[in-house]
């Protein structure tokens, strides 16, 4: 008996030594009302499930079908820069999205990995190829990551932007250390509400969410999560991140809608028990659509990685049950192809 009590010493021990390694640096900074000094938090002070309820969760998973896609039968020309005026959003997928603005080239939440995860050999694996190759992007100008879990934040993608582009970063409170640590040379933090330029005629607004951070052990909320809103002379673009549903929707868009785009997480969200505080539906999704006051949006955050039981298909199933319900086009919420592209007509 004793060689079990020591084995099992040793896994805790080993899992707590790998889990402190993991964990990226925590933000410092004066308290507020969604930070603690310590910790941050979601409005109303709803929290992600804790330990007990993923264990729960993890031995009763129902798993909905998923087929691998091991290529894409055609990429997208990419041009590098566009016109003035011009704005194009194409869906590499899952929540990245390379947004060309003019001569203006953004990437959302970037990740080329095979897996999401801090090794290449586990963790939940990609079913379909990016819908950019990674040498066919234009030039990166800035990159906009809304929080630093492993399917947002991707270590092996973001040093190989800054090697080949060497863009500036913006990032929720707290992250800037990690990519700083890493090597990022340029990276700019930003609180809920706080704006910036990006520049001289774009500008960028960190916006609220609900969801919650770490890469390891020990910094679980950490560093601030968010959502962005990039504004420009033509429009606003609203970008939601990895978010629950709230209220907070509502006056994100009275205070900054109403927007031409909105880019909104359809995925991850089976079962709602265990999913919602942080994952929103596709149901819930079209009523971000409707809260933002958003003219066009778009899907993301589905049909990439199995982060959650809904299977490949059921993100865009539901949501065409959502816009059913909720009276909303299909023509105004897009799902869009891994490296389609979608054209902005912008009205004043």
């Amino acid at each position: 008996m004793i060689w079990i009590a020591v084995s099992l010493l040793s896994i805790i021990l080993i899992s707590n030594i790998v889990g402190f390694v993991i964990s990226a640096p925590g933000y410092n900074g004066e308290k507020t009302d969604h930070f603690d000094g310590k910790t941050f938090k979601n409005l109303g002070g709803i929290k992600a499930k804790g330990f007990k309820d993923v264990l729960t969760w993890s031995f009763n998973r129902d798993q909905g079908e998923w087929k691998k896609i091991e290529s894409l039968a055609v990429y997208p020309e990419i041009q590098n820069r566009l016109n003035d005026g011009e704005w194009k959003v194409t869906f590499v997928n899952h929540s990245t999205f390379l947004l060309q603005i003019g001569e203006m080239n953004i990437l959302t939440d970037p990740i080329w990995s095979e897996r999401t995860s801090p090794v290449q050999f586990a963790g939940p694996q990609r079913f379909v190829p990016p819908g950019i190759k990674f040498e066919g992007l234009p030039p990166i100008d800035v990159v906009i990551i809304s929080h630093n879990h492993y399917d947002h934040l991707d270590v092996s993608t973001v040093k190989r932007l800054e090697k080949e582009h060497s863009p500036q970063f913006y990032t929720p409170l707290g992250v800037s250390q990690f990519l700083i640590d890493l090597g990022i040379k340029i990276s700019h933090d930003m609180d809920w509400w706080e704006e910036t330029g990006i520049s001289d005629s774009i500008g960028l607004v960190c916006v609220p969410a609900q969801h919650f951070s770490g890469r390891g052990t020990f910094d679980r909320d950490k560093t601030l999560w968010a959502g962005f809103v990039i504004k420009t002379n033509s429009g606003k673009i609203y970008f939601a991140g990895d978010t629950g549903y709230g209220e907070f929707f509502k006056t994100i868009g009275d205070r900054l809608g109403p927007f031409e785009l909105s880019m909104i997480p359809i995925g991850a969200y089976k079962p709602s028990w265990f999913m919602s505080p942080i994952h929103i539906s596709p149901q819930e999704a079209v009523k971000v659509h409707q809260d933002v006051r958003s003219k066009k949006s778009i899907s993301m955050h589905f049909g990439t990685f199995p982060l959650a039981d809904d299977g490949i298909d059921d993100p865009t199933n539901d949501l065409k049950k959502g816009l059913k319900m909720y009276g909303v086009s299909e023509e105004d919420f897009l799902v869009l192809g891994n490296g389609e592209q979608y054209a902005v007509t912008f009205s004043n």
